[in-house]
Parts: C-alpha cells; structure tokens; sequence
C-alpha cells in the first residue's frame, strides 16, 4: 500500500483492504444484543419505579386509598427484579458471561416467579370483578387488579424478552470464545 500522499502501489486504486475491515457477525451480534437488552431493562426499570412509588404511596397514605390502594403482596419480592438488570448491565463492558448467566437466572426468581405468583393471587379479585362487576381497590379510579394484571403482562413480555435476548447473547459470547480456543 502506499504512504500518505505517496504513489499508489501500481494496479491499486486503495480500496482493496475493505474486505479486511469486516467485522465477524457475531460481533455485530453481541452490539445489537447488548442495544436491545439495554432498552428492555429501561422499561423494566420504569416498570419498577411505577411499582414503588405506587408503594409509597400507598405505605406512606400520601394520597386517599379510594385512589391509590395498598399493593399486592407479590409487589414486594418484585422489588427485588433490579438486581438482574444491574447484573446484566454488569456483564456487558467486558462480555462477562458468569455475570450474564447470574442475572437470567436471577430474572427467573426474582421477575419471573414473583409475576407469577401475582397473576394467582389476583385471580379471585379479577374473576369477582369479570363476573360481579365488584371492585374493592381501585388505583386513580381504575380496578387495581386491571391496572396490575395490565402491569403483570408488560413486565412479563419485558422479562421473556429479556431472557430470550439474553440467550441469544450468551450463544454469541460463546461463539466468540470458542473461535478464540482455535486459535
């Protein structure tokens, strides 16, 4: 190749080094991964912050509870689902799969099962509501248990997501590292 402001090298037009500046899909698929977990875990950190202060407010009575009711019980161990957002976030600077593994299987205990666990134990509410039209909490004037059943399905679609992306993440890190073991 030729220097700066030099000659070309005869038969070149100095393109021919762009096929080498490719960068291996794999790698390209850590970034976009690492772009969307991020946004998935911004919405769960929104979800979350709608959860505590909707705890606040109902544990501190800064408004009357006809409009804003106490929480569910599954609210409270749900609080806890930041920690793998934090772990995942953790994993990404240096491609950190033990902290990538801890945090999915730290989403399955403290986001996934807490979601499930809420969807039960507000079943008989929801289900007196669909057949008596009968509400007892209400959050703005709305059912409690509609807005939360509405919370419960966007966090779990968040947290599926989260996990898939994830999955799909961890394979790409490995990938990497096994390619780097052949060499």
């Amino acid at each position: 190749m030729a220097s700066r402001g030099g000659p070309r090298a005869a038969g070149t037009d100095g393109s021919d080094f762009q096929h080498r500046e490719r960068v291996a899909s794999h790698y390209q698929m850590s970034v976009t991964l690492k772009s969307e977990i991020k946004k998935l875990m911004y919405t769960h950190v929104g979800i979350w912050l709608l959860l505590l202060v909707q705890m606040c407010v109902g544990h501190f009575k800064l408004l009357p509870h006809d409009q804003v009711a106490m929480p569910y019980q599954w609210e409270y161990p749900y609080l806890l689902s930041i920690l793998p957002s934090l772990l995942g976030l953790l994993s990404f600077p240096r491609n950190n799969i033990s902290y990538l593994v801890l945090s999915m299987i730290s989403t399955g205990l403290f986001s996934v099962a807490p979601l499930i666990y809420g969807a039960m134990e507000m079943f008989p509410m929801a289900q007196q509501l669909y057949r008596h039209g009968k509400a007892y909490r209400f959050i703005f004037g709305f059912s409690a248990v509609s807005v939360m059943y509405l919370v419960v399905v966007v966090a779990a679609q968040v947290h599926g997501w989260q996990l898939y992306y994830s999955k799909k993440l961890l394979d790409s890190w490995f990938t990497s590292t096994q390619e780097k073991k052949k060499k």
